[in-house]
């Protein structure tokens, strides 16, 4: 049976006829789908984890009880979850373990676009890298043979192109396999350092076996052409090699990339006249190939960042690139990203960003987008639930200043708090902060695409379950100085700030609302009784073209200049009022929706 597949589809129908029993995963772009389309097969049990760590550990846990089990992430979700997979390298599995890392060359949709081919080096795990739907699915199926044989964990490096692009795959029908027996063995799996030690000494001998197996599996092989040129190359970079070269080169395709295939490597570098080394971001393979003698061309001739893709490579060798359509740039206009007309988060930030003598530290989410005009009011995004802690070790600083009047305000979202949130907020707490500290609420996993969370009462599964009260964890964090509020509401958002800012002691306001786009649970409809109920419209007799409504920076905003009269799209407004309440002139107003 063939059928047409992303990569994040084939990973989980890899992982299916692989038997796989169980799968968790924290979602991040690009590698979301990839747990949505596993919890379709109901021999999977699938859930989604608070953050990735968890998700490992999970898995790692199913493994050591004798279970095939996945955990799927994007790169920097592997930093949070680099230290149980350091650790299970050396005890090794009883089921197989898989993890799949979706990197992000040219940074779509994230802060950084790290090369996670070095977590495998580093933590010292077996690793695979597709290039197409269909090797990700074989690579899967293959990865749990490989790390039951050699008692490894597996990483299997995805990056964007791999886990979007689509291809026809064989599929084939699941492989019932049987849950192993588990033996206690602390000597194997409880990493006191005597343990450890001789555990260090095992893996060493794994590697030694799986470099063997890098040299001799058909996964890396050669395809000989013209040998003047010859190109090494893995994951979706030799897709964009072939496109660019065709058969005018000889090329060395690696699919197992960790330990590297020296002798084949050797074997290739020896017979081409000119080697280039077609890698994304950092020079993992390239630093290999200048190791074993050869020279080569790879960073000091390709771009150091971004997607390797064949115009990239076409205007590096070539000096020129396909010809496009030309277009007067100037009539293009821009269209950056922005919140949707009616987010709940749009009310804060526009009282938020009048705030004077605020530093306001941010976080990874949706929200991540006031930083930018109509409201400025972001300073910082580092990374997952940092915002809290990196707020205050800010504010513990401002106030060693004399006569300080800096203040920090710190926001972050709901699925974030639960990720990494309550640690920095008991940071807060326990070292006597004074930092405003805002949580979004707005009842759903927002950016990544309405994912289930602890916080909204339902499984990945769509199971209802106990839910997370973000309110008593934040008073079990020790915060005594709670607010929960409409951000809707300007007045109230206004008024709950001058509240917290008045304090010399930590706060904690929780904005409370649905994202606009989710779809409404039972409970939702009880609690949020009017939203959504009506839509916002002009009178133009009395709009003065102040424009005050466009600086809510609402996308269902428009102004006509040559009326000089502000306009409310009925198509796309959901009647959240907040322009409303900012018309000095009262010219809008509600009609039914």
């Amino acid at each position: 049976m063939k059928k047409l597949l992303t990569g994040n589809e084939a990973i989980a129908r890899g992982a299916w006829e692989a038997g796989v029993r169980f799968a968790s995963a924290y979602p991040g772009t690009p590698s979301t789908e990839i747990l949505e389309n596993v919890a379709l097969y109901k021999e999977i049990y699938s859930e989604w984890a608070p953050n990735e760590k968890v998700a490992v550990e999970a898995a790692i846990g199913a493994s050591i009880a004798g279970a095939r089990s996945l955990a799927a992430m994007k790169h920097v979700g592997l930093n949070v979850a680099a230290d149980p997979l350091f650790t299970f390298a050396y005890t090794g599995v009883n089921g197989g373990m898989v993890l799949i890392s979706a990197d992000e060359p040219g940074q779509h949709s994230s802060q950084t676009e790290q090369d996670n081919r070095n977590y495998a080096k580093a933590a010292k795990v077996a690793m695979f890298e597709p290039t197409n739907s269909q090797e990700a699915k074989d690579m899967v199926k293959m990865a749990y043979g490989l790390s039951e044989k050699y008692d490894i964990p597996v990483l299997i490096r995805m990056t964007t192109r791999a886990c979007h692009s689509k291809g026809i795959v064989e599929c084939d029908d699941r492989k019932e396999v049987e849950i192993k027996e588990y033996a206690k063995n602390p000597a194997k799996y409880l990493t006191v350092p005597a343990h450890a030690r001789k555990l260090r000494a095992s893996l060493q001998e794994r590697m030694k076996q799986l470099l063997e197996f890098s040299n001799t599996t058909e996964l890396n092989y050669i395809e000989w052409n013209d040998t003047k040129i010859g190109i090494i190359a893995s994951g979706a970079a030799f897709s964009f090699a072939k496109e660019v070269f065709g058969d005018t080169a000889s090329y060395l395709k690696l699919g197992f990339t960790n330990p590297l295939p020296t002798e084949k490597i050797k074997e290739f570098a020896g017979k081409v006249d000119k080697l280039y080394i077609v890698e994304e971001n950092d020079p993992y393979i390239e630093d290999e190939v200048r190791r074993l003698g050869f020279d080569c061309y790879g960073k000091n001739l390709f771009p150091a960042y971004g997607e390797m893709t064949p115009d990239v490579i076409r205007k590096t060798i070539y000096g020129q690139a396909n010809e496009t359509i030309d277009y007067d740039k100037n009539e293009v206009v821009p269209r950056p990203p922005a919140l949707c007309a009616g987010c709940p988060h749009r009310g804060f930030f526009y009282e938020l960003g009048k705030r004077k003598n605020v530093m306001v530290s941010g976080d990874i989410g949706c929200y991540t987008l006031a930083f930018d005009a109509p409201y400025n009011a972001m300073d910082t995004a580092v990374c997952m639930g940092g915002s809290l802690s990196i707020g205050h070790g800010a504010q513990k600083v401002f106030n060693m200043k004399q006569d300080n009047k800096m203040r920090v305000v710190s926001v972050l979202g709901d699925s974030t708090f639960l990720h990494t949130g309550i640690n920095s907020l008991l940071e807060v707490a326990y070292n006597k902060g004074n930092t405003v500290n805002i949580i979004l609420d707005n009842r759903i996993t927002g950016m990544t695409g309405h994912q289930q969370n602890p916080g909204t009462g339902y499984t990945l599964q769509g199971e209802e379950t106990v839910e997370a009260n973000i309110e008593d964890l934040v008073k079990a964090c020790g915060i005594k100085n709670i607010a929960i509020i409409d951000p809707n509401n300007l007045k109230l958002v206004k008024d709950t700030l001058d509240w917290a800012l008045s304090l010399d002691e930590p706060s904690v306001i929780i904005t409370r609302w649905p994202c606009v786009l989710k779809k409404l649970t039972e409970s939702d409809k009880k609690e949020f009784t009017n939203v959504f109920q009506s839509k916002c419209s002009v009178n133009e007799e009395k709009c003065v073209g102040c424009k005050m409504c466009i600086k809510t920076g609402c996308p269902a905003i428009s102004f006509d200049k040559e009326n000089k009269k502000a306009k409310i799209g009925s198509d796309s407004c959901v009647g959240c009022e907040v322009c409303l309440q900012v018309c000095p002139t009262k010219a809008i107003g509600k009609v039914e929706a």
